[in-house]
């Protein structure tokens, strides 16, 4: 008999009815939500049988991935592609990285459409890992950049165009500028110490909204697949170990400037309040969890790096911190459309933590940069 465990056990013994259509060996038991993820809904499915263990199970936000269908493709491609690289790449055999599998459908397909239309999928559960929003530790930041570096480094050589576009204009900073600007057109400011503190942070750093786009056009910068949200909390980790494991949450796969990925890794990675903390105004960007995390990434990534992507890796570290805010900033704004928030202001103050952590980056720029070159 399937347990139900959640607050919403509506939506839990939806979800126990869909895991039976995704033909797992044995009997559906125990449901129960998995994670905290900002976008999909997520569940942990135990199956009664020794061989099947447990599955993950997600509904798609198709209000965020209008097209979730094309998210699949993206995930056969780059894991398919990762697992042939994993075989004949003599620099990762032997090193434990484990690919997420997708689990079929009744009818054949990778994904489920139920009766109102939502979108699920079902995939592996990779056993003996942990996950941290945090970095615990400099050997911790260190085994995050492998993790981006070795991901990296699996999917450099796939074509960028062997992938859909399946968030057209994510990571595209002036396009956020945009859509914040035209916000500000169609209604009068709300006034308040914080909303105004946002919009001039805003005004002030608008300039840094192009610096990546404008390098891709001028040449300098490629299109290449990128993981699109490589956070702390989407490496996992050996609990035996200690070591990288692997990498999740494949939906922002996409063509995209590997500085993003670099930069939103650093990001999350070297503030030690993490990105819920309520005490914004104390957040800092920790320089010794940077050094270990770009010891980490560049002991892998280098070897397919070319000189003009170390030129602009403090600038995609800053850009990604000011977008993020940017972002989190227009959501409340509109009323919390894209981000889940637990009360009205959860991303006004995701925004002024992001913000904050901008200032604190711009700080240390010359430490940064002078890492860097350490690498060049």
């Amino acid at each position: 008999m399937t347990e139900i465990h959640g607050t919403k056990d509506s939506t839990l013994r939806r979800a126990a009815a869909v895991a039976e259509r995704f033909k797992p060996n044995g009997t559906i038991g125990r449901v129960r939500e998995y994670g905290n993820g900002n976008v999909n809904d997520t569940f942990l499915v135990s199956v009664e049988s020794a061989e099947a263990g447990c599955f993950i199970l997600q509904r798609i936000n198709t209000r965020v991935f209008s097209r979730p269908e094309l998210i699949m493709r993206n995930m056969r491609t780059i894991t398919e592609h990762m697992s042939r690289r994993m075989r004949s790449d003599p620099l990762i055999t032997g090193t434990r990285w484990d690919v997420p599998k997708v689990f079929p459908a009744d009818d054949g397909r990778d994904y489920r459409i139920d009766e109102d239309g939502s979108f699920w999928r079902a995939m592996s559960f990779i056993e003996g890992v942990e996950t941290f929003d945090t970095i615990r530790d400099t050997e911790h930041a260190e085994e995050t950049g492998r993790a981006v570096g070795l991901f990296h480094t699996l999917i450099h050589d796939l074509p960028a165009e062997f992938l859909e576009d399946t968030l057209p204009g994510f990571h595209v900073t002036p396009g956020y500028l945009r859509r914040y600007d035209a916000l500000q057109d169609r209604e009068r400011p709300r006034k308040s110490p914080e909303l105004l503190f946002c919009r001039r942070f805003i005004d002030k750093r608008r300039h840094l909204a192009h610096v990546l786009e404008n390098a891709e056009t001028a040449g300098k910068l490629r299109l290449r697949p990128i993981h699109g949200d490589p956070k702390v909390n989407n490496v996992l980790v050996d609990i035996l170990t200690g070591k990288a494991a692997a990498i999740v949450d494949l939906d922002t796969v996409k063509p995209g400037l590997v500085q993003y990925d670099i930069g939103d890794c650093l990001r999350s990675g070297c503030n030690p309040a993490g990105e819920e903390t309520q005490q914004w105004e104390a957040v800092r960007f920790e320089p010794g969890i940077c050094r270990a995390l770009l010891r980490g990434y560049l002991s892998q990534a280098e070897r397919f790096l070319d000189p003009a992507d170390f030129e602009f890796l403090f600038d995609s570290v800053r850009l990604i911190a000011f977008e993020l805010g940017l972002r989190f900033f227009t959501d409340f704004l509109e009323g919390n459309v894209y981000f889940k928030a637990r009360y009205p202001e959860h991303n006004l103050l995701r925004a002024l933590v992001q913000f904050r952590l901008t200032e604190s980056i711009e700080s240390q720029e010359d430490a940064v940069r002078a890492m860097i070159r350490e690498w060049k």
